[in-house]
């Protein structure tokens, strides 16, 4: 019988030591060894069984073997995929843990768990909801007072186009195409437009400059 710990995490740069601590301490609470960690680096939204949830338990684990989970919204934002989830490893005699809500599924089946598994993954889907639309709500009402809504259109780009100054000036010099510098310089060409027009570069005084050096 094997144990295993899933870490979902939305991005890069999303912390898994809390996930991981709080699954440790429980498990040595609750005398769970030998864990098998497995990091998961993907969107809630994303349906299960595309996940690598889906492929532990549908494929590597085994009747008797336990899945724990720091908490339930990590295993699925959705009530339905939750109980999916659940659904699934009773049928395949798989134990699951949650740690922070302090819940065990077994191959057996607990209506109270079953129960408290269904409301908090309502509060994980409702909350998230809840966010989205605060989120509309709020650019709508930026937008209402006139604000301008995003990310400054190039600005990052723009900032990398400045230390390559030198660089994208001799190209023209030598009469290289805007469009190939674009591709050299790795940016969009209407990015490289727009910021020789920032810097105020003359092309045809570059262009004629280029003639008299060729003579």
């Amino acid at each position: 019988m094997a144990n295993y710990a899933y870490l979902r995490v939305s991005t890069d740069e999303q912390e898994v030591a809390n996930q991981r601590h709080g699954i440790l301490e429980y498990c040595n609470k609750n005398e769970l060894t030998g864990l098998t960690f497995i990091e998961d680096t993907v969107s809630g939204k994303k349906a299960w069984r595309d996940r690598k949830v889906g492929d532990l338990v549908n494929t590597d684990m085994l009747k008797g073997d336990t899945l724990v989970v720091a908490e339930i919204s990590r295993l699925a934002r959705s009530t339905l995929q939750v109980l999916d989830i659940l659904e699934t490893c009773a049928k395949k005699g798989i134990n699951v843990h949650i740690a922070k809500q302090n819940l065990v599924f077994t191959e057996k089946g607990n209506m109270t768990s079953t129960i408290m598994a269904t409301v908090l993954g309502m509060v994980a889907q409702i909350e998230r909801e809840f966010i989205s639309l605060r989120t509309v709500e709020a650019l709508a009402a930026r937008k209402a007072a006139g604000m301008k809504l995003g990310r400054p259109i190039g600005r990052l780009e723009t900032v990398k186009l400045d230390k390559r100054a030198d660089e994208i000036k001799d190209y023209l010099r030598k009469g290289v195409s805007k469009r190939a510098i674009a591709k050299i310089v790795e940016c969009a060409p209407s990015t490289l437009y727009d910021w020789i027009k920032r810097r105020d570069i003359d092309l045809n005084r570059v262009r004629e400059n280029v003639k008299k050096t060729a003579k």
